[in-house]
This record gives structure tokens, sequence and C-alpha cells, in this order.
């Protein structure tokens, strides 16, 4: 029965319905509000509160012999809002979910993995006062100033010290990251760009030791999609002269943008958030998966202010299918950024909503 009412909790999650409490009657999930400052290291943790939330590292590493890897690890939290008043710890009221990869253009395609779990019995869990989240041996956890990321798979294994350059980035309004015309549509979202990354690998081929450049977001909200919401375009750029960029866009079902936004964080000094109209994705070519016929735009052009910036993947076939955990088969990838003829950073692009509609909240 405890196995069946988790099955039924991811089940309400994969299919985007708000899941009642055993009581039958609505669960209030924590607003997302304007004016909230953000306050670390206490936001650095989990917020059990909300429905949804989520840390997402992505990043370059570079290889002894000059070539390089992506990878991801995301961690996922979900508050189901069933048996909330169940004092059983096997009652789902929290799950969470979590997909790996490594993309290796020597395969082709991305390694992955993916799992997914009640909170309890110190197999799954997360932590309130700083970044812990595990899921198995999965994990991603403070030390210190920095971040230790580590995965373990049949396929593929890493483990990767991460080490900021500078304090949090403030995505939006002071962290209040509006989705949509409507600002109920929003979420506390901040970045960590620049992260100095050393650690090993493990692949086919053995262990290997790896240096690189990440990007962790860390967002969290109770309603985020409007209902003419396709999918969204995300970008978490590090580029050569120490600076960052994060610009999304939320895309309806006939492709149209319905809002979007970035910050441009310098090398010193203040980020700075840009409004819709200064924010622009140009799909301008396409790469379709053998495995289901869906189409992905693999690089752009992307207009931030004044500049355009192009936008190349590391390779096409970086799409991710995590249908046995979120229910999403989605694309997210390395990807070069150029402005003119001149490379100028790397960063990571992710594409959703161009199968199924996304469903989130």
């Amino acid at each position: 029965m405890q196995r069946r009412h988790f099955q039924l909790a991811l089940a309400s999650l994969l299919a985007g319905r708000l899941p009642l409490s055993d009581a039958a009657q609505p669960v209030a999930f924590a607003p997302v509000l304007p004016g909230r400052r953000l306050v670390f290291p206490a936001d650095h943790g989990a917020h059990p509160l909300f429905r949804t939330e989520w840390w997402y590292v992505t990043g370059w590493l570079d290889r002894a012999d000059g070539s390089s890897l992506g990878f991801q690890t995301t961690f996922f939290r979900v508050r189901t809002g069933m048996g909330e008043d169940n004092p059983s710890a096997f009652a789902p009221s929290q799950l969470l979910l979590a997909h790996a990869a490594v993309a290796d253009p020597q395969r082709g395609r991305l390694r992955h993995d993916q799992r997914s779990s009640r909170v309890g019995f110190g197999r799954a869990g997360f932590a309130t006062d700083q970044t812990r989240v595990w899921l198995g041996d999965w994990r991603l956890e403070q030390q210190g100033e920095g971040y230790q990321a580590r995965v373990q798979s049949a396929d593929f294994a890493y483990d990767l010290a991460l080490q900021p350059q500078g304090p949090p980035t403030l995505n939006g309004v002071e962290g209040f990251s509006q989705k949509a015309p409507d600002p109920v549509h929003a979420s506390h979202y901040y970045s960590r760009s620049q992260l100095a990354v050393r650690g090993t690998v493990m692949l086919s081929g053995g262990q290997e030791n790896v240096t690189g450049r990440a990007w962790l977001d860390h967002e969290w909200s109770s309603e985020l999609l409007p209902k003419e919401a396709q999918g969204w375009d995300w970008v978490g750029l590090n580029l050569d002269d120490g600076s960052a960029l994060m610009a999304f866009q939320l895309r309806g079902q006939g492709g149209q943008a319905l809002w979007s936004a970035a910050t441009l964080t310098p090398k010193t000094g203040a980020a700075r958030t840009l409004l819709p109209q200064a924010v622009g994705f140009e799909a301008t070519r396409w790469w379709t998966s053998p495995r289901n016929a869906i189409r992905y735009p693999v690089e752009w052009t992307l207009t931030i202010g004044s500049r355009q910036l192009q936008l190349r993947a590391l390779f096409d076939d970086q799409e991710l299918d995590s249908r046995r955990s979120t229910g999403a088969i989605y694309w997210e990838g390395a990807v070069r950024v150029l402005e003119g003829k001149a490379q100028i950073g790397r960063g990571y692009l992710e594409l959703t909503g161009y199968g199924e509609r996304i469903r989130v909240g």
C-alpha cells in the first residue's frame, strides 16, 4: 500500500495535476511574493512549503588531452500535497527526483541516468539550512564556500568540486523572477556562475582528472507555467571575460515568445536585469531526434540589448529522456558562445516542450 501511495504521488506529478491531501482538502502551497529578499546562507537550503524546487548544475569539463565534456546534475524536490497529516515515514509528502548526464562528443549522444524516491529512511533527503540534497549515493552539497557533486551510474560517474568566484546573482527583481505577464507566475531564483571545477570523471575508458567551469541554478515556486505555455528555452553562459549571462523565454503553443528575461553579471560590479523587449531568441538550425522525431533548435541567435550572440551545440544529440522520473523528454546540452566569428564563452542550453507540453506546477 505504501508503495502504491508513492506511485500515485509520482503519477500526479508527471500528469501535471495538483494532488490533494489525505483529507481531500486542497493544500496551501507557499506563494512566491515580490519584495521577499533572499537571505544567505539560509536560502541555499530547501524550501519544503513550496510545491517545486530544483538545484541545477551544468558545466564544461576539460580533459588532459584537450577535449571537452559537458555534465549535468539536477535534483528536484516536489511537495505532493499527499499524506501530510500521516505520521508514517512511508507517506509520500515530499519526493526527490534527480537527473545526471555527461555529454561526450566522442560518443555522439548523452550518457544519462535518473532516479526518484520519497524522502525518508536516509535514502533521500534535503537540508533546509544549506545546499545538501541526496538520493541514494547521488549528492549535491555545500562544503565550506564550495559545493561537491557526486554521481555514480552504471555507464558513468563523476566527483566534482565546484568553487564560487563571487556571491549569488539574484535573477529578476532581487530574486523574484517573473515567468509571464501575470506576476503570479514567478519563482524565487538565484544563480552561481563561473564556478571553478576540479575533480574526476569515470567513463568507459577509466577514471580521469578534469577541470572546468560550471553554473548552478537554485529555484523554487508553487505555480510556474500559465496554461497557454508550451515550454521554455534557457541558457546559462560563462563568458571568457569573467562575466556571465542567464536568459530564458517562455513559448506559447505556436512557438511565439510569451515572456523573456535575462540577467547579465559582469566580472565585477552589480548584475543587470534585462526586460522582455531587450531579449530575443531566434532559432537558426534544427536537429531531429532519431528516437522520437522531436525537432530541437540546436543553434540560435540570442539578442541581448544591442549584442547578438550565436549559440552552437557541442554536438546535436544531447536529448535526455526523463519519462521514468519527471515525465519529460527534453534537450539539455553544452553550447559554445560566439560573437561575430570569435568564441567568447561556453555554457548550457535547455529546450523543453518541443514534444509534449512541459508540465510544471
